[in-house]
């Protein structure tokens, strides 16, 4: 899975790396975050209408489809869930899956997004000790682009409606994400099982595209983020406490490598 990232680029930074045409969220701006947990607040780049489609009249009203930076909460949580807290079980999507699981099959087919992300964590539990000991404790790497540049994580996004508010009540509408997993390749694969996937810059705007809704395309537009040209090295146990956030989080053990 891919429970931990950082993030840690300015808002206009993001603008410009994704040829954002609107900010969604113009007066509000996330710090660095070294620690990107669920349920935290995240930057996220997709193409929708200005106006809510399902809000206006028809599709006229609703506007041609505009490439926007929103800000959404890591969880996705489905339209139809009665309980908004089934969102801290749903921060990954299965690659394998996607396209049929009643929780991600219509956002995989319509609601489409890329998450920034500067690298993201995975704890490597070690080899068995002697007769099947597991290893005391789990050590953390950070993996990230070997050159620096900006992940775009795949992910999906929806909408929910907190049906006990009024509609125009800014706190009636949740705008939640998922990032889509995959199974992990090469020496990364000894970190970790699973794997974030990612879109590469030419494939952004078909990603994107909410007219495109075949989920074999759209599952064409991926690949394994180890494609990328990653780099990894262990960091401090301190990442695995939410609490802790700052740039020292991202520093390597040198004296710990895989």
């Amino acid at each position: 899975m891919c429970g931990r990232y950082a993030s840690a680029r300015k808002k206009h930074e993001l603008l410009e790396e994704f040829q954002v045409a609107v900010d969604g969220a113009p007066e509000e701006e996330l710090r660095p975050d070294y620690n990107v947990a669920p349920t935290k607040k995240v930057y996220a780049v997709l193409t929708r209408p200005l106006k809510d489609p399902e809000a206006a009249k028809d599709a006229e009203a609703a506007g041609e489809p505009v490439r926007q930076l929103r800000i959404l909460r890591w969880g996705l949580v489905p339209s139809w869930a009665k309980d908004p807290s089934v969102g801290s079980r749903m921060i990954n999507a299965r690659v394998e899956t996607v396209a049929e699981k009643p929780s991600f099959r219509r956002a995989f087919a319509r609601r489409r997004c890329l998450l920034p992300a500067d690298g993201y964590y995975e704890w490597y539990a070690g080899e068995d000790g002697p007769a099947g000991a597991k290893a005391k404790r789990k050590q953390p790497y950070y993996i990230h682009p070997a050159d620096d540049s900006v992940l775009a994580l795949a992910g999906l996004y929806e909408f929910w409606r907190d049906r006990t508010l009024p509609a125009d009540d800014p706190a009636a509408w949740w705008a939640t994400c998922t990032i889509i997993t995959t199974s992990a390749q090469d020496e990364l694969g000894r970190i970790h099982d699973r794997m974030p996937m990612v879109v590469a810059r030419d494939r952004w705007a078909d990603w994107l595209d909410p007219g495109r809704t075949d989920p074999e395309e759209a599952r064409g537009l991926l690949m394994p983020a180890g494609a990328a040209g990653l780099a990894h090295h262990p960091v401090s146990p301190e990442v695995g406490n939410v609490r802790n956030n700052g740039p020292e989080l991202i520093e390597p053990l040198a004296d710990r490598l895989l």
